[in-house]
């Protein structure tokens, strides 16, 4: 930490990433300058120059502000989706800047914290915002840099003071063995990231390299069934912290919670899904841990309004409910269909679903059209590259082919509108991780007009 406070000046490469934008903003407060490049220019992007913080968006040395070049110290901090033909990036390596890739930044700015970190293959982000509203709720000092943008804040970046830290503990490229935890959950370990990983093993044994950072395995909170130590938890079955006696009253979870301690009574959530309802349980337990004080805790899990693109009812009318999510991998649809399906059990439901790497499409070929199969009308948009290069012979149509539904289709964005318009189906969902959500918000304000 005495390091990052002996420097002044920060230049992000690849700034308009959501876990570089939280930092960047952390460091804006602490009253340090921070600049940044990033490729494409977004929401976030105008948000954090709205912010004062400069950003460019051209890749050339010339577009480096003169602060900047003309100052040695400077700590540059990049992402690993940066090209490595980047030139910007490429200038600050040869010309001996220091560099610190976005994990190891995170590691320093939380060593000296109480450090809360959530880790699995899915549910961080969702699981981070709750516990960094339960404890920004209950006046606890927390600094919260989450994946997503959180409803509540409007923001990935939930300041209430330094003692405390909320981060997402990322596996891809095994960033989270940059972190000192001292409290930590363990969502899931799902296989994903086969790119980096090669198989689940190697996944499964990263996990354990990452529990095995936290001293008190009594601070390690695991969802039950994941070969791991710590507190379990589950709902309706018993674990260390479970749901008990689970009601759903107007969309919303009502349910007790039991944890070592005893029962918290009468908790309400609204957000749907036992995948959500599980998340809640993991950040209730880690608050209770971190001394937050049990009896603010109902009031801050009930105003929690959820993170945007999870879950997200974009529009909720008596003809028609459109929900955004991010879901990209079969658990995660699984889970997704789980909860609107408990939710809209008569309603016929159409999936928009944009897969996200050719890698990944390839590698779970067979959950995805498992999973995409439980609804009622698919259709999908070509594969989102990413950072990747197209595979032989894998693409849209291919896993089109192999989802056992007869109400089934490829399309282009530009049909999207015509598509969604012409379904009977009352509940749509607009899915994936790559640029369709970008297009939510116009499809949103067309389809208002129609209802």
């Amino acid at each position: 930490m005495s390091e990052i406070k002996n420097i002044q000046t920060f230049y992000f490469v690849g700034i308009g990433g959501i876990g570089m934008s939280a930092l960047a903003r952390y460091l804006k407060m602490q009253g340090k300058n921070v600049y940044g490049y990033d490729k494409t220019q977004t929401e976030l992007t105008d948000a954090l120059i709205g912010e004062g913080i400069p950003v460019v968006f051209i890749d050339e040395v010339s577009q480096i502000q003169k602060e900047v070049l003309d100052n040695k110290n400077v700590l540059v901090v990049y992402t690993p989706a940066i090209p490595k033909n980047n030139q910007i990036y490429n200038y600050f390596l040869d010309n001996n800047f220091k560099l610190l890739k976005r994990a190891q930044l995170l590691g320093e700015v939380s060593k000296n914290t109480l450090c809360l970190a959530v880790a699995g293959t899915h549910g961080k982000t969702t699981t981070s915002a709750i516990l960094g509203h339960l404890l920004a709720e209950c006046n606890m000092p927390v600094t919260a840099f989450l994946g997503g943008i959180a409803e509540n804040y409007d923001s990935n970046f939930i300041y209430r003071g330094n003692e405390i830290t909320v981060v997402e503990a990322d596996e891809f490229d095994r960033s989270f063995l940059q972190l000192q935890p001292d409290v930590a959950c363990i969502t899931s370990i799902d296989a994903d990231h086969l790119d980096i990983y090669g198989d689940a093993s190697q996944i499964e044994d990263a996990f354990n390299s990452f529990a095995s950072l936290v001293e008190d395995k009594s601070c390690i909170f695991t969802k039950q069934g994941i070969p791991l130590p710590g507190a379990t938890v589950a709902i309706n079955t018993d674990a260390d912290y479970s749901a008990k006696n689970i009601q759903i009253k107007n969309g919303a979870y009502h349910f007790d919670l039991k944890t070592p301690e005893g029962t918290l009574a009468n908790l309400v959530f609204h957000l749907p899904g036992h995948h959500n309802l599980s998340n809640a349980i993991m950040a209730l337990g880690m608050a209770i841990k971190a001394g937050s004080p049990t009896g603010c805790l109902p009031k801050a899990l009930a105003s929690f309004k959820g993170v945007k693109r999870r879950f997200s009812y974009k529009i909720k009318s008596e003809n028609l409910v459109l929900i955004d999510d991010y879901a990209h991998h079969p658990t995660e649809l699984d889970a997704l269909y789980q909860a609107v399906a408990e939710m809209y059990p008569s309603d016929k439901k159409q999936i928009v679903f944009q897969p996200h790497l050719f890698s990944r499409t390839r590698d779970f070929a067979e959950g995805f059209a498992k999973s995409l199969s439980h609804f009622n009308e698919v259709v999908l948009l070509d594969i989102y590259p990413a950072r990747e290069e197209p595979i032989d012979g894998i693409d849209a149509l291919w896993l089109l082919n192999r989802i056992p539904n007869n109400d089934k289709k490829l399309v282009k964005k530009d049909e999207l509108y015509e598509v969604l318009k012409a379904s009977k189906c009352r509940i749509k969902l607009l899915v994936g991780a790559g640029d369709i959500g970008a297009e939510v918000n116009q499809l949103t304000k067309k389809l208002n007009n129609e209802t």
